[in-house]
């Protein structure tokens, strides 16, 4: 029979990123609008450990929708990836009299949820994080609005670079996956873009793009480079020495985690939250909410860690296309 879920937590967990209120808003909201109580619990699994938890009310995310990071705050927490830390997490839990958690984070902040889960606390996970490598959903909270970010940036850079006549690196955030950097590229008109996917560390090749491009005309050089390869400043060195042409590294960084939200980022992030209540309500478990060919649909967690994703190939020749 399945388990009625009185009393909901929610957590923002791992990396922050743009949308995440949108979605703990939704949780909220939705909860409250089924008769169930909502805990807000602070700082993450790190929070869940000492007892940071609140009571939520539907004014309590009034006037978030449009706030960057979280208002839950959030941390990443070693203490949980041990056996004890998860029976005590569970503990927790059921001494606060929550049944169910939504897990909005990553791919570690999901493997956190799947314990939980085993351990009898009913948790779905809501996918938060600006890098889209989570196999299972086309799309992730944060992901419009950190690449939307990264363009308005690499379009300033541009303006400089033509300005001056030199090659300019970007480095743009990812971590191990190069969907920023891809899209990016691809709405920005790089020259080259180096994904950790992709890029076989052959530099000469970038060296005699440079070089040719340079006999063709062209004033300026765009690469944009993955955090995945990172390295971004000796790249322009090593550039600079080989061709002659001055080459400056921008790193973007953590401005790409911060700022309003994107219209996408704040629906999707309200329908996921939303959905993933409803799979409470329904006394499912151990699901992470996904967005697959259209549709918002749900998959088990541990089937969904266990999926692979890779850059679509498409993309990635049609990139190599619009860089001629």
């Amino acid at each position: 029979m399945a388990k009625t879920v009185k009393t909901i937590g929610v957590l923002t967990s791992g990396g922050d990123a743009p949308g995440m209120n949108a979605a703990i808003r939704a949780v909220v909201r939705a909860a409250i609008a089924k008769g169930i109580k909502v805990k807000g619990i602070m700082r993450g699994y790190a929070g869940l450990l000492q007892e940071e938890i609140i009571d939520m009310e539907g004014t309590s995310v009034s006037d978030t929708i449009n706030r960057g990071g979280t208002i839950l705050y959030t941390a990443r927490c070693t203490e949980f990836t041990t056996a004890e830390g998860q029976a005590l997490g569970a503990e927790i839990c059921r001494k606060h009299g929550i049944d169910g958690i939504v897990v909005i984070g990553g791919d570690g902040s999901f493997r956190g949820a799947g314990k939980l889960s085993a351990l009898g606390i009913n948790t779905i996970g809501v996918p938060g994080t600006i890098d889209l490598d989570i196999a299972c959903t086309e799309y992730t909270i944060g992901f419009d609005t950190a690449v939307n970010t990264a363009m308005d940036a690499i379009d300033k850079v541009r303006d400089t670079s033509t300005s001056h006549e030199r090659c300019s690196i970007i480095e743009v955030m990812g971590r191990h996956a190069g969907y920023i950097a891809l899209w990016c590229g691809i709405a920005n008109g790089a020259e080259d873009i180096l994904l950790p996917e992709r890029y076989d560390g052959d530099e000469q090749m970038l060296i005699n793009r440079i070089i040719e491009n340079r006999k063709k005309g062209k004033k300026h050089n765009i690469i944009i480079n993955a955090e995945g390869i990172g390295h971004s400043a000796s790249m322009a060195r090593r550039i600079e020495a080989a061709t002659g042409i001055e080459t400056r590294a921008t790193i973007l960084g953590h401005m790409q985690r911060g700022g309003t939200p994107t219209c996408k980022d704040r629906v999707y992030a309200t329908i996921m939250g939303a959905k993933a209540v409803e799979l409470l309500a329904e006394g499912k478990s151990n699901r992470v909410v996904a967005y697959k060919n259209g549709a918002y649909v749900d998959f088990d967690i541990q089937e969904a860690l266990a999926m692979t994703k890779d850059i679509p190939e498409d993309q990635y020749n049609i990139s190599k296309l619009m860089s001629r």
